[in-house]
């Protein structure tokens, strides 16, 4: 007997496909087992020769030697042989931004390139968020191939916002006038403004520039009782790193503006930016940036070095003089993040490069690549930078970052060891991404 003649109301027509996801997360229900491979798991612990992992869905759920793992313990299961070969937790960039301007296609097919280059999350800081939401579903569901994105609203002085930038993010609007672009000031309702920053679906707000350091401490601690993380660059203008770092921001950004603790006169704006000494910091022993670590370290502050961006402005300069500024500056980077480092400041890897889709391999490849090469951090620790601690600088350390049972199945295949030369990174055979294999062509 029908529905319809029982008297009940009319089943609802079924609901449209939507988009196709051809790349969504693993179905759970059927295991695969990674045999064989030598792992990196990102936790600090050494690399294991001869270790399965075991992935069901888009998960995790053991990591073991091989011997203990028993192909009849998991009946049904894909079996993946990866003898000789080397996996590492997925890559994290710590610093990008893909829409300032909007553009979609460029912006999906970087974050393709990124994510078979084996990067599996990024941190957006602050752009259009319009449509960075959208790529972050897009991204979430499988609609297109690429990282996980979280991302920042942004919050500065309404003197920032005649910053062409702040146009390009905010057709349509009025720059510091929408949720995910907010000018500040004393008389700002702070609950109501972190509350609307929450609803663009934001990980965190980033506080950006034109701020003197109690709006800083004061948008902190607004935006930590709401539950939302602070990112912030290192000096804010009139905000001083010092104040920026002891209002309990959870990362700062850019290595080379943390020099203007030292700077010789008041900080004013973001676009007065003091001279810098840079002889003064090339040894990497400067006194007043110890105290700056040492405080970071005590806190459990995140430094997003963005150290080899320099280097690739040095590249693109259009004259000798702004070559020879951004080498100065490049220089500045490496010493301040060794310093950093040796500090014991947790390091994130971020590039804060513009969209590049004719580069085939990630900016983030460049970046680790600056920290060995440059500043001398040996290549365990960048990649460890690379994955937990970026995790970390998301707020996502409890899903990802680490190869771990329960965390998600993001790891990246290689087939020579990046722990020997950070440039075998180079060498990958493919990526896996919530439990779904992307394929290298």
């Amino acid at each position: 007997m029908s529905s319809e003649a029982a008297g009940a109301p009319p089943l609802p027509a079924p609901a449209p496909a939507g988009a196709p996801q051809p790349f969504a997360p693993a179905p759970a229900g059927k295991a695969t087992l990674y045999r064989g491979a030598t792992v990196f798991d990102g936790t600090g612990s050494p690399a294991r020769p001869g270790t399965t992992l075991v992935v069901d869905g888009e998960r995790v759920v053991r990591i073991a030697p091989d011997a203990e793992v028993a192909d009849a313990d998991h009946p049904g299961a894909a079996v993946v042989d990866l003898a000789g070969r080397h996996v590492i937790p997925g890559l994290i960039d710590s610093h990008q931004h893909i829409a300032t301007p909007p553009d979609r296609p460029l912006a999906e097919a970087v974050l393709r390139r990124d994510l078979l280059g084996g990067v599996t999350a990024t941190r957006d800081m602050a752009d259009d968020l319009r449509q960075v939401a959208d790529l972050a579903r897009a991204a979430r569901v499988g609609e297109i191939a690429a990282p996980d994105i979280h991302y920042a609203a942004l919050m500065a002085g309404p003197t920032f916002f005649d910053d062409p930038r702040t146009w390009q993010v905010a057709q349509g609007a009025t720059p510091g006038e929408t949720p995910w672009m907010q000018a500040v000031t004393p008389e700002t309702d702070l609950p109501l403004a972190v509350a609307m920053a929450r609803g663009t679906f934001a990980t965190a707000i980033k506080v950006y520039a034109n701020l003197p350091g109690d709006l800083v401490a004061a948008i902190t601690a607004e935006a930590h009782r709401q539950g939302v993380p602070v990112w912030a660059h290192a000096a804010v203008f009139p905000a001083t790193p010092a104040e920026v770092i002891g209002a309990g921001v959870d990362s700062v950004s850019h290595v080379t503006l943390l020099v203007h603790q030292a700077a010789g006169r008041p900080l004013t704006t973001y676009r007065d930016k003091p001279p810098v000494d840079h002889a003064r910091f090339a040894s990497g022993t400067d006194p007043v940036m110890d105290g700056l670590f040492a405080d970071m370290r005590r806190r459990g502050t995140i430094l997003d070095a963005t150290a080899g961006m320099w280097a690739y402005a040095a590249e693109e300069a259009d004259d000798a003089d702004a070559a020879a500024a951004a080498r100065r500056n490049s220089e500045l980077a490496a010493a301040l993040t060794a310093q950093a480092y040796r500090a014991g400041v947790a390091l994130a890897t971020g590039t804060d490069r513009d969209p590049d889709a004719a580069d085939p391999w990630p900016p983030l490849h460049h970046e680790l690549a600056f920290l060995v090469r440059e500043c001398g951090i040996p290549a365990e620790q960048v990649l460890h930078s690379a994955t937990l601690v970026g995790a970390r600088s998301m707020g996502a350390e409890a899903e990802r970052g680490s190869l771990e049972a329960g965390k998600l199945a993001d790891f990246v295949v290689l087939a020579e060891d990046p722990l020997t030369d950070i440039t075998r990174l180079r060498t990958i055979e493919y990526v896996v991404k919530r439990g779904r294999r992307h394929d290298r062509p």
